[in-house]
């Protein structure tokens, strides 16, 4: 079962996975919501290989990205619904509004985003491609999205403020 992690023992343990030819899978998102589409990109990511990583953006990087009133639910619930989830090994934060610095630190051996990305599109992908390793992109879940959710969510329930 999945854990939240701190970048310092992730690195560490990074270094053993790779003297033990484990293959480091690496995703991330505001993850807002989890729902179906998110645990079908979670399994096929675990799939690509031995470990799956998942990076999520604080709350502030949320409301950078996603506008005021995100993110729904606070980083600690994120964090601890998607660490519960079987096919993650380990959860970790992150600041900025994009993941580049933690990719460039980890190297993981793949990337996985979905099918709304290119892989010119994904951050890190240069990273990872440059060290050997490949982006995975995914299809997504039709109707199976965080927005989608909040549009039925508010057309059923009127907007609350």
């Amino acid at each position: 079962m999945g854990r939240l992690i701190d970048r310092k023992e992730l690195l560490a343990l990074r270094e053993t996975w790779r003297a033990n030819g484990e293959q480091v899978v690496f995703t991330n998102g505001c993850f807002d919501l989890v729902h179906a589409g998110h645990l079908a990109l979670l399994r096929t990511a675990r799939a690509f290989g031995d470990r799956l990583i998942v990076g999520i953006n604080d709350d502030e990087s949320v409301t950078r990205l996603k506008g005021e009133g995100r993110p729904l639910l606070s980083f600690g619930d994120r964090a601890e619904l998607l660490a519960a989830l079987q096919p993650v090994d380990f959860v970790i934060g992150f600041s900025s509004d994009t993941p580049l610095a933690l990719i460039e630190a980890l190297v993981p051996d793949v990337i996985v985003k979905g099918g709304d990305y290119t892989i010119d599109t994904v951050v890190g992908a240069e990273t990872v491609q440059r060290a050997g390793g490949r982006v995975e992109i995914v299809p997504l879940v039709a109707g199976r999205s965080t927005s989608d959710l909040i549009t039925r969510i508010v057309r059923h329930y009127g907007h609350a403020d």
